[in-house]
C-alpha cells in the first residue's frame, strides 16, 4: 500500500530537480551522447571485427541495446545514490523541503522519479547515435524510451535503498563494484546469457535486474526474443512496487531521528 502521506508534492521535488540539471545542461548532455560512440567503436566494431556473429545477429548489433540497458542503469543508480547523498548530507535539501509542507516520502519519491528521468534522458541521447549507426530496428526501438523509465524506477528504488544504509559517500563504492559490477558483465551484455553454466543464468535471471533489462531491450531493438520480452517486463512490474516502498520506509527510517 501506498503511504497515506505520498501526494503530487513528489513531482515537486522533481521539478526541482529538472531545474538544477537544466542549469548546466550542456555538462550533463556529453557523457551520454558520447559514450555509445566509444562503447560501439572499441566494441561493435573492434572487437566485433573477430565475431562474426551471435545467434545470426551481427555483434555490433547484438550488443547495441545492452549499452542502452547499461546506460539507463547507470543513470538513475548514480544518480539515487550520489546524487541524492550529497543532496541529503552536503547541501541539507532535504532538510529545506521538508521544512515545508512536502513529506519525507515525497521528498524520496520525487528523487526516485527524478532518477528514473534521467534514465529516460540517457536512452533519448543515445538511441539517435545508435539509429545514425544502422544498428537498431525502427520503429519498435523507440519504445525504449518510455521503457527507460520503467527500468529507472527500479534501479532508483534499488539505489535508494542503498543510500539509506550506507553510513558515508565512500561506501557507496561496495554496492558499485559488488552488485552493479557483477550486472555489467553477468547479465548477457556482451555475451549470450545461455552461455553460462545453468546456475548462474538462473541466478541471473532470479537477481539481477539488468539481465530483464537487456533482454527487453534487445527484444526492441532486434524484434525478436518475444518470450524473453514478456519475462522482463513481468519481473521489473512485480519487483519494482515494493522496492519502491521499502526504499521510502528505509529513508524515513534514516531521516527521522
Amino acid at each position: 500500500m501506498m503511504p497515506e502521506n505520498l501526494s503530487r508534492l513528489a513531482w515537486a521535488v522533481w521539478r526541482r530537480n529538472l531545474d538544477v540539471y537544466l542549469k548546466s545542461w550542456r555538462v550533463n548532455l556529453l557523457t551520454p551522447a558520447f559514450e555509445p560512440v566509444l562503447y560501439l567503436l572499441a566494441l561493435g566494431f573492434g572487437v566485433g571485427s573477430y565475431i562474426s556473429e551471435i545467434d545470426g545477429v551481427p555483434y555490433v548489433r547484438f550488443i547495441a541495446p545492452a549499452l542502452v540497458a547499461i546506460s539507463v542503469m547507470n543513470a538513475s543508480f548514480f544518480e539515487c545514490t550520489y546524487g541524492s547523498y550529497v543532496r541529503m548530507y552536503y547541501q541539507k535539501t532535504f532538510d529545506a523541503i521538508v521544512a515545508t509542507p512536502v513529506s519525507i516520502e515525497e521528498v524520496i519519491a520525487g528523487e526516485i522519479l527524478w532518477g528514473a528521468t534521467r534514465s529516460l534522458i540517457s536512452a533519448s541521447l543515445m538511441l539517435p547515435v545508435l539509429v545514425l549507426f544502422g544498428v537498431v530496428a525502427l520503429p519498435s526501438s523507440l519504445f525504449l524510451i518510455p521503457f527507460a523509465f520503467a527500468a529507472g524506477l527500479l534501479f532508483a528504488s534499488i539505489a535508494m535503498c542503498f543510500t539509506s544504509i550506507i553510513p558515508n559517500i565512500e561506501s557507496i563504492n561496495y554496492p558499485a563494484f559488488l552488485f552493479i559490477t557483477p550486472m555489467f558483465l553477468f547479465s548477457g551484455t556482451f555475451f549470450p546469457l545461455d552461455l553460462l553454466p545453468a546456475p548462474l543464468q538462473a541466478l541471473a535471471l532470479a537477481a539481477l535486474p539488468l539481465a530483464h533489462v537487456v533482454n527487453v531491450c534487445r527484444a526492441l531493438t532486434l524484434m525478436a526474443g518475444w518470450e524473453l520480452l514478456a519475462l522482463g517486463l513481468a519481473w521489473i512490474a512485480v519487483v519494482t512496487p515494493p522496492l519502491f516502498l521499502l526504499a521510502l520506509r528505509l529513508m524515513r527510517r534514516r531521516l527521522v531521528v
